[in-house]
């Protein structure tokens, strides 16, 4: 048997601006953006640059109730909920200090690594690693 993790929602206030951050501030690609007329939403989905076919995808989903948009931004307790791993990190943390992105905890080396902490746009905690 073989499966994979195909998306991952990441709960947002708005489709447009939530793709506006992520394909300007961390320059994911915009995969998909598709309306769902039955459900009266959209299909947005973004992917790290230079993802591979069939990586793992994030789906920006639009808080539809109440109860839904009071996860936006602590969709994991506060803690570290995704993890962007990179092949230079310097590179991929200068550019995105230089868009404005905020970092929560300083670059460290730890014996996996090197690796950051930073806050999207909404809140949630993300890694940005090297792995050793």
């Amino acid at each position: 048997m073989t499966q994979s993790l195909a998306h991952i929602a990441l709960i947002v206030r708005d489709y447009d601006e939530a793709i506006a951050w992520f394909t300007t501030n961390l320059r994911f690609t915009l995969v998909e953006d598709s309306y769902q007329p039955e459900q009266d939403k959209r299909w947005v989905v973004v992917a790290p640059p230079g993802a591979p076919a069939g990586a793992t995808t994030i789906l920006l989903a639009r808080a539809s109730t109440p109860e839904q948009a009071g996860f936006i931004g602590d969709q994991a307790g506060g803690r570290v909920f995704l993890f962007l791993q990179t092949d230079d990190f310097w590179r991929d943390y200068r550019a995105m200090m230089d868009k404005g992105v905020v970092f929560v905890r300083p670059p460290a080396e730890a014996p996996y690594g090197t690796v950051a902490v930073f806050a999207d746009l909404y809140g949630n905690l993300w890694d940005l690693v090297q792995y050793a």
